[in-house]
C-alpha cells in the first residue's frame, strides 16, 4: 500500500467512527457510512494514467485564486450545490445560454465561473479532452474549502458532463423554508439527516442579499412583525444593514451569513455556536434548534467539537457528490465548460 493509500485510510476511519457514534446517540436517519464508490473511483484520471498530474493542475489554479480572492470557497460551495441539486452533480450549471440553470433566479449572484473555465483551459492543455467540468468543480471546491479550513476530503472521480442546461429545471428552494421542508428537500436527493444539518454548516463562511432576510425582520411568515426566534441584537445589526424593501428597484445588500468568518471567510463551527444562541441569519438555519431532538444533538455536537464537524463535512461532501452522477458512455467531456461539444 502506498502511503497516499494509508493517510486515506487513517482519515476515513474517523468520520465512520463519527456517524457510528452520532447513531448510538439514537440520531436517526443519520449515514454512516461513505456511499459505495461503485461508478467513480479516487485518484480517478491518475489510476487510468490518462492524466496523472489532474489534481495538482487543479489545486495550483486554485491556490493562484484564493491567495486574493478569500471569498473562492464560499463562491465554489455554493456553484457545487447549485449543481448538484438540481439535475446532478454533472456541471450543467456551468453551460451557458438564454435559458441556462445560471440564468433561473434562485441562481443569480453565482460565482466561480472564471476559475473553472481557467482550469479546464490548463487540462486541456496538458490532457485534451479528459478531465470532466463535473470533476474540476468538485476537486477545485474541496481544495478552496480546505485552505479556508475545511478538512482535505477524498473526492471520487471520473464524472462526465451533461449536455442539457434549463432554467425550468432549477427548483431550488427559499432559504425561508420550514425545517419539514428543508429534510424533505434533501430526502429526495439521497441525503438524511445529518448531511442536511452538515452541509447546511457549509453557511459559516459566504454571504447573502438582504432579500433573504428581510421576511424575518419585517414580515415573518406575514405577521408584521420579526421573527420571534431572532436575537434581538443581531435583529437590530441587520436591520441596520437590510431596510424594508417598499419600493421596485430598490438595492439589496449583501450581509455575511456568519459575522464570526466575516471577511476572513474562514471555515469553522461557529455558525453552530450562533444557531444555538438564535444569531442565525437565514431562516432555513435557524430552523435547525427546533426541528427535533436529533437535530438538536447534531448542532451541539458541532457547535462542541470543530472536528466532529469536520469529518462529518468530509462525509456529507462525499455523498453529495455522488448524486446523479454521469459515468461510462453517459454525456462527454466538454471542452469548453461553457458549452457542450460541437459534435
Amino acid at each position: 500500500m502506498e502511503r497516499s493509500d494509508e493517510r486515506f485510510f487513517i482519515f476515513i476511519l474517523p468520520l465512520v467512527v463519527l456517524a457510528l457514534s452520532l447513531c448510538v446517540a439514537k440520531v436517526a436517519d443519520a449515514a454512516v457510512s461513505l456511499p459505495k464508490p461503485v461508478k467513480l473511483e479516487w485518484h480517478y484520471y491518475r489510476v487510468q494514467n490518462t492524466c496523472r498530474d489532474a489534481e495538482v493542475y487543479v489545486r495550483h489554479q486554485v491556490e493562484l485564486v484564493y491567495k486574493n480572492d478569500k471569498s473562492l470557497p464560499a463562491k465554489l460551495l455554493r456553484l457545487l450545490y447549485s449543481d448538484c441539486f438540481v439535475t446532478g452533480c454533472d456541471a450543467s450549471i456551468l453551460l451557458d445560454g438564454d435559458y441556462s440553470e445560471k440564468t433561473a433566479r434562485q441562481n443569480w449572484g453565482l460565482g466561480g465561473f472564471e476559475l473553472i473555465n481557467d482550469i479546464k483551459t490548463v487540462l486541456e492543455d496538458r490532457c485534451p479532452g479528459v478531465v470532466s467540468c463535473a470533476d474540476i468543480l468538485h476537486l477545485a471546491t474541496r481544495d478552496a474549502v480546505h485552505m479556508a479550513g475545511a478538512p482535505a476530503y477524498p473526492v471520487f472521480t471520473g464524472r462526465r458532463d451533461g449536455m442539457t442546461s434549463n432554467s425550468d429545471s432549477v427548483d431550488l428552494p427559499s432559504p425561508s423554508i420550514s425545517f419539514d421542508e428543508t429534510l424533505s428537500y434533501f430526502k429526495s436527493k439521497g441525503l438524511d439527516l445529518l448531511d442536511m444539518v452538515t452541509l447546511l454548516g457549509a453557511h459559516s463562511l459566504g454571504r447573502t442579499y438582504c432579500r433573504h432576510v428581510v421576511d424575518r425582520l419585517y414580515n415573518f411568515n406575514n405577521t408584521g412583525k420579526q421573527d420571534p426566534s431572532m436575537n434581538k441584537t443581531i435583529a437590530t445589526q441587520l436591520k441596520a444593514l437590510c431596510p424594508p424593501r417598499v419600493k421596485k428597484g430598490q438595492s439589496d445588500p449583501l450581509v455575511y451569513l456568519n459575522p464570526a468568518s466575516g471577511k476572513s471567510y474562514s471555515f469553522s463551527n461557529t455558525y453552530y455556536s450562533r444557531v444555538l444562541s438564535r444569531e442565525a441569519v437565514l431562516g432555513v438555519d435557524q430552523q435547525l434548534l427546533y426541528g427535533n431532538n436529533n437535530t438538536l444533538t447534531i448542532v451541539k455536537e458541532f457547535a462542541a467539537g470543530f472536528e466532529d464537524f469536520r469529518k462529518s463535512f468530509a462525509l456529507s461532501m462525499s455523498r453529495m457528490g455522488s448524486i446523479n452522477v454521469l459515468t461510462g458512455k453517459q454525456g462527454e467531456i466538454r471542452k469548453s465548460c461553457r458549452v457542450i461539444n460541437k459534435n
